[in-house]
């Protein structure tokens, strides 16, 4: 959130007042850093893309390294946060045309933490040199912060309304061009390019297009590979808007109908999806969420004849992994998996039906969270011995190596909870074909 006017001053206070009352600390210094900049290899003057630290981001808006941003319990409120920035140098102002941000100079740092010398010292954000802080303070301080993040102000809910504007923009523009013969790297660029003209000043994160066997990789990087005609074409997307980000994930057949047999796995997650949006609620349990799905799915699979037996003892066995490996989703905001995790105090579910979540948590009104339910064929899953005899009498194997290399199918859409039901900010995407 760039600083544009005094709204937007406001929310920053307000998210400084929550913050320090939250995490609760008596006589700690709270120190959060920025981060500073990584060069490239080579002895190039260049640096990989630098991002402050969301901790850091969050509080001052200031998306530039080397800041420290500090809190002392002690002071009144209005000298509580202090925020060092570093110069500018000529070579800075010149090269990269940098402007001296406002606040206090960082070299100035020292000497007010000489002031308070012998006070425990908490970092946050990125790492501090010379900063020395007990983990288990770092751990506790954190889970309350990133719970106060989990719900968006208002100048964040319209920072990602934008991002998914840009986001639908580039998803309409894309499906004219999902057919055989086009590659994977170039839908890659004409639905981030499509981005950019609306509005968006990056992507949310490493675009995914995987054709035919390729849509059955989470995290699949865009190829050369040609897309055939009749393949399942997985795109998973979003734009950004002064960092916050937009995740979205839409499942085509490219070039002609789509077979009864990928219509049918569609339609499952699919159904699955606008269940699971519609209990997208306050006080609803994450965890009750993502097993409702993955039962639901696999009693689709069940009927498809993929697999064998009651669905809920499936699921309690861990069953549906070998289709549904990873969770529901998580939540989304300043970064693609912005403040998920577990609520403070929980332990992670070790449970076979629940160990793969990112996410433990009741939902809350404004929290934003992706929900994406997802069925595939991977090979490495699906073709090792050791699962096909733990499972060997819940699934049809030999039906099940007949679509193998089909890739799989992803719905995803971004839901704001509120109180009067789920909100979905992608909704202007459409999901058919």
């Amino acid at each position: 959130m760039k600083i544009h006017n005094t709204k937007e001053l406001k929310h920053l206070a307000e998210r400084r007042r929550r913050v320090a009352e939250a995490i609760g600390l008596r006589d700690e210094i709270l120190l959060i850093g920025a981060g500073d900049p990584i060069p490239l290899p080579e002895g190039t003057d260049q640096t990989y893309p630098f991002y402050a630290h969301p901790e850091y981001y969050y509080l001052t808006g200031i998306d530039s390294p080397g800041g420290v941003l500090a809190f002392d319990p002690r002071q009144r409120s209005s000298k509580r946060w202090v925020s060092f920035v570093p110069g500018v140098t000529e070579a800075e102002k010149m090269w990269e045309g940098r402007t001296q941000l406002a606040g206090t100079s960082l070299p100035r740092l020292e000497p007010w933490l000489g002031a308070r010398r012998g006070r425990p010292i908490i970092n946050l954000g990125a790492p501090l040199r010379g900063v020395r802080s007990d983990e288990s303070d770092v751990a506790r301080t954190r889970e309350q912060f990133t719970h106060v993040r989990r719900a968006k102000d208002e100048v964040e809910l319209s920072l990602l309304r934008r991002a998914a504007a840009a986001t639908a923009k580039g998803f309409s523009a894309i499906r004219r061009h999902i057919r055989a013969g086009v590659s994977e790297r170039a839908l890659q660029a004409e639905l981030e390019a499509e981005f950019f003209r609306n509005d968006a000043d990056g992507v949310g994160y490493s675009t995914i297009v995987g054709s035919g066997p390729n849509a059955a990789v989470m995290h699949f990087s865009p190829s050369p590979r040609k897309i055939r005609r009749g393949e399942f074409v997985l795109i998973d997307a979003g734009a950004r808007v002064d960092r916050y980000v937009i995740d979205v994930t839409r499942t085509f057949v490219a070039g002609r109908k789509p077979t009864h047999f990928q219509r049918d796995l569609f339609n499952l997650v699919l159904e699955a999806e606008r269940n699971a949006i519609s209990r997208c609620v306050p006080s609803a349990e994450w965890k009750e969420l993502h097993l409702k799905a993955a039962i639901e799915m696999t009693d689709g699979l069940i009927e498809l004849k993929l697999m064998k037996g009651n669905a809920e003892s499936l699921v309690e066995q861990g069953a549906h992994t070998l289709f549904f490996p990873h969770g529901l989703g998580h939540l989304v905001g300043l970064g693609v998996r912005d403040a998920s995790g577990r609520h403070p105090g929980r332990q992670k579910d070790e449970t076979p039906a629940l160990r793969n979540l990112r996410m433990d948590l009741p939902l809350a009104a404004r929290y934003v969270t992706t929900v994406e339910p997802g069925l595939y064929f991977i090979p490495a899953i699906l073709n090792d011995a050791k699962r096909r005899r733990q499972y060997r009498q819940s699934v049809n194997w030999d039906r099940v190596g007949h679509y193998l290399g089909c890739g799989g199918v992803r719905i995803e859409d971004n839901v704001l909870v509120t109180e009067n039901g789920p909100e979905v900010l992608t909704a202007s995407i459409p999901t058919d074909w």
